[in-house]
């Protein structure tokens, strides 16, 4: 399952969007009938999660800290506590509940980012920020994806 594109939509009085007509098709192809919705961790977005996504990461998580362990207890129960349920009415649209429109800074212009297995929601008057200058995106893709040992494949 993957998302790509850049979405700019609206919300309505009531905090309803329509979730992108791309997006849902990949839902439907993967058979993915639910999504979690949750604040992002380190930015001011919200995140939607494909149900067996959220599973995978919440297993995952779960596998790494320690039930009696306190801090760590509590690392997992925030991390569950911020995540709701959402589902898509008949036609495309689920319901952004006030608390996240405010963690997400989220008036009425938003934006979908796909990112992968999951869809990021941003404020249209934030959706810039989790983004880097064209020079140091550049940089960083040719750092990372170079390797001294690679050959040209057009020989």
């Amino acid at each position: 399952m993957r998302f790509l594109g850049n979405i700019e939509a609206k919300t309505d009085a009531k905090g309803r969007a329509f979730l992108p007509s791309a997006f849902r098709r990949v839902l439907q192809t993967a058979g993915e009938e639910s999504l979690m919705l949750r604040k992002d961790i380190f930015q001011d977005c919200l995140v939607l999660y494909p149900q067996s996504v959220w599973n995978e990461q919440e297993d995952a998580l779960r596998k790494r800290l320690s039930r009696w362990n306190k801090q760590q207890q509590h690392i997992f129960r925030q991390f569950v506590r911020e995540a709701i349920e959402v589902k898509l009415d008949g036609n495309g649209r689920f319901l952004i509940p006030k608390r996240y429109l405010s963690m997400a800074e989220i008036e009425q212009d938003i934006v979908f980012i796909g990112v992968g297995n999951t869809i990021e929601i941003w404020s249209g008057k934030n959706a810039a920020e989790p983004f880097v200058d064209d020079e140091t995106f550049s940089k960083t893709i040719e750092e990372l994806m170079s390797d001294s040992n690679d050959t040209d494949d057009n020989d």
